[in-house]
């Protein structure tokens, strides 16, 4: 292997990486200690340099990430005096079309970089590294796409920061086989190895013994990904929410209602969920699934919602295709509706505050294992660059449409000023009189009844 060069500074726990020629290697390291740096980047450097057929595939979480790992190999090239080439071009793959990144060092090897996925694990023959793999989306099926390349005989790298368990890099790092030679650098390894971190400090500005065990202390925490955990959950349920499915009288006599509306048309649900505040709790009244719902039928179970007396404010996811269910509630409604962007400053936002709530035991929602699961889904993600985001898996039953419902039930609850009566379009001056307006449909429905979305209407002139 090319000697390491003398102005090329690196701690032992990255010499250690570089140096290890192993064919299959992982490390479980903290965030943002140089292993992209001083490993990720440089090893395919070194080893081209002694091998003119070498090709190495770098496999990023995204293109950005993919041309931050291309760029620092560009730099490792000129610090040993390699005058390297770049490229840039489009890799075509089955499923679409990808950004590829390419070093050709003056030996003829090659060092290219790609965002990962499935596609693209499979569309080239070389040493492969992975970086960030908790963190790639799809990571078992990219697996299995790539495992037959390296196969071959080609050398594996995988880097990554613990993403809790539900993940490749979770099963391959604890794998006992043997097959692996394994690196673990935390940040007490890295900074007792020389690297410049104030641990206090750090520790105090993430302000969080879960994202810190994770990050930092490189723990497989499950709690550190799921949002809501099954036992904050188990503590606010209560089988005698909704035990019966609500009527609209009894809705109508109602007080300190909050509603939330996770929007969609075809495959996930369209959830309506109405919050009643009980002195400083919050109880669940009714729950409204739809699924392949027409938005003519969502609409006016909506307008239904938005119409009762004790209802003060309602939240409504306006991203995307609920942009015009949004905007079109608040021109009629007014103030009392909120048109929600889901972003990251929104969904931090709703996340924290559903999370406070079940914490606090200020909810109660209604038993049932789909509920449960879904509410649970939802996990907290941080990213390699220490942002946070939140996801949630597709499944049969939804892709957390009753998690961010009951989220934007709560965020309407939060801005309660006291009930506020609106008056409602069918009651307005100036607009047509009930007589001649359409019919309107109403229908409450309990939680897991969204297949009887076209029953028990009634029709009200």
């Amino acid at each position: 292997m090319t000697q390491l060069p003398p102005a090329l500074p690196l701690y032992p726990y990255q010499v250690r990486w570089v140096t290890d020629q192993s064919r299959f290697k992982i490390i479980n390291k903290a965030q943002q200690i140089g292993m992209s740096f001083g490993g990720v980047s440089l090893e395919p450097v070194l080893d081209g340099l002694d091998d003119p057929r070498a090709t190495w595939v770098l496999l990023s979480a995204g293109e950005r990430q993919s041309k931050e790992l291309i760029n620092q190999v560009r730099m490792h090239a000129q610090a040993v005096g390699a005058a390297a080439d770049y490229f840039e071009d489009e890799f075509r793959g089955d499923e679409g079309s990808y950004k590829l990144l390419e070093v050709k060092l003056p030996t003829g090897a090659r060092v290219l970089g790609l965002p990962a996925n499935p596609d693209t694990a499979r569309g080239f023959s070389g040493h492969v590294c992975l970086d960030e793999f908790a963190f790639h989306k799809d990571s078992r099926a990219i697996w299995k796409a790539l495992f037959p390349i390296v196969s071959r005989g080609f050398k594996l790298r995988i880097v990554s920061t613990p993403n809790g368990k539900n993940n490749m890099f979770y099963q391959l790092f604890t794998d006992e086989s043997g097959r692996w030679s394994k690196h673990f650098v935390d940040i007490y390894k890295a900074v007792d190895e020389g690297y410049p971190a104030d641990i206090d400090e750090l520790r105090e500005a993430i302000n969080d013994p879960d994202a810190w065990a994770q990050e930092y202390e490189c723990q497989f925490l499950d709690a550190a990904t799921a949002l809501l955990t099954f036992e904050l959950i188990a503590g606010c349920s209560d089988p005698n929410v909704m035990a019966s499915e609500p009527v609209l009288s009894a809705l109508s006599s109602l007080r300190n209602l909050s509603l939330g509306m996770d929007v969609a048309r075809s495959g996930h649900l369209t959830v309506l969920w109405l919050l009643e505040r009980v002195g400083d709790v919050y109880w669940t009244r009714a729950v409204q699934e739809l699924q392949n719902t027409r938005f003519r039928v969502q609409r006016d179970v909506l307008n239904g919602l938005l119409e009762l007396p004790g209802l003060y404010g309602a939240c409504i996811d306006s991203t995307g295709i609920g942009n015009q269910m949004a905007e079109e509630a608040t021109e009629d409604f007014g103030a009392k509706v909120e048109g929600v962007n889901f972003n990251p400053v929104t969904k931090k936002d709703m996340a924290t505050r559903i999370l406070r709530t079940f914490q606090d035991r200020r909810i109660r929602i209604p038993e049932g294992n789909i509920l449960r699961n879904d509410l649970h889904s939802v996990s907290r993600v941080i990213t390699s660059k220490g942002n946070i985001s939140y996801a949630a898996p597709e499944t049969k039953d939804g892709h957390a449409d009753r998690f961010w419902s009951v989220a934007l039930a709560l965020r309407a609850a939060a801005a309660e000023a006291g009930p506020v009566r609106v008056a409602c379009p069918s009651t307005m001056e100036g607009k047509a009189s009930s007589s001649t307006m359409k019919p309107r449909r109403r229908f409450w429905t309990g939680i897991g009844r969204a297949r009887r979305a076209l029953e028990g209407y009634e029709e009200v002139a």
